[in-house]
């Protein structure tokens, strides 16, 4: 099941119109469920967390084989196609597949897109800037603009402070032909000047007790995703549950 190219035009599109339809609020499904949920409540996108769906499949982050991996955005693809709504996949560094096969078993996923980190998952470090851009580039080309494809930029989750390192990546991503940038962790206060000076739309990361979504659209996100942030209340309110019965017991 491959995602029509108009689905995937329109997609992009909307990466480009937060400052008339404010940003793109991109829910993070871990399960046919959970999509279902999220797509019945109005979201017509949504973002699939490592974190989330590695934890539905019994892994830790980072730890879930390529092939459980897309098998399970496969099925939360199809969960939710009948009702019109779209599916981006965050598949961490690739797992190691060559450009040409990762993009082509996310075309037989169904998603419109994907979320690429420049973190190497076997190490943990950073991958230099030049590699990275010269892999993205590969990447685009296969895809051939049947992905969006949002390149992440990990120095802040490194610790590497400051705005210049996290631009001289993005500008080297964007230059490869990526669709977005997503500084993770970025204070809010960087997301548009980043965004200004890298020339892509900026992907912020929502986190419980930080700006809304809306309040980062305003800061300069044009898109919006939570990593495994609602995975993890949703486990917490099962553990309450839980818990509950354990005392009922």
């Amino acid at each position: 099941m491959r995602a029509n190219d108009a689905a995937v035009a329109a997609f992009r599109a909307r990466h480009h119109s937060s400052a008339t339809d404010g940003p793109l609020v991109l829910p993070g499904p871990w399960d046919a469920a959970s999509a279902r949920a999220f797509a019945d409540a109005g979201f017509r996108a949504l973002a699939t967390p490592s974190a989330g769906v590695s934890a539905s499949l019994g892994y830790t982050d980072g730890e879930a084989p390529a092939a459980e991996m897309l098998t399970a955005v496969g099925r939360i693809v199809r969960a939710v196609a009948a009702e019109g709504v779209v599916v981006t996949a965050d598949v961490e560094d690739g797992y190691g597949l060559p450009p040409h096969e990762l993009v082509e078993r996310l075309l037989e996923t169904g998603v419109v897109g994907c979320n690429l980190e420049d973190t190497d998952r076997r190490t943990g470090l950073l991958k230099e800037p030049d590699e990275q851009a010269d892999w993205l580039a590969a990447v685009v080309a296969e895809a051939d603009g049947r992905l969006v494809v949002n390149a992440r930029i990990d120095t802040f989750l490194k610790g590497v402070e400051g705005a210049a390192p996290a631009v001289e990546r993005g500008l080297l991503y964007a230059a490869a032909g990526a669709d977005c940038v997503y500084p993770i962790l970025a204070p809010a206060e960087l997301l548009a000047p980043i965004a200004e000076r890298v020339g892509l739309p900026v992907n912020a990361l929502a986190k419980p007790g930080g700006p809304s979504p809306s309040e980062l659209g305003a800061l300069g996100a044009a898109r919006v995703t939570f990593g495994g942030g609602l995975h993890r209340r949703a486990m917490a309110a099962v553990s309450e549950i839980a818990a509950g019965l354990r005392d009922e017991a």
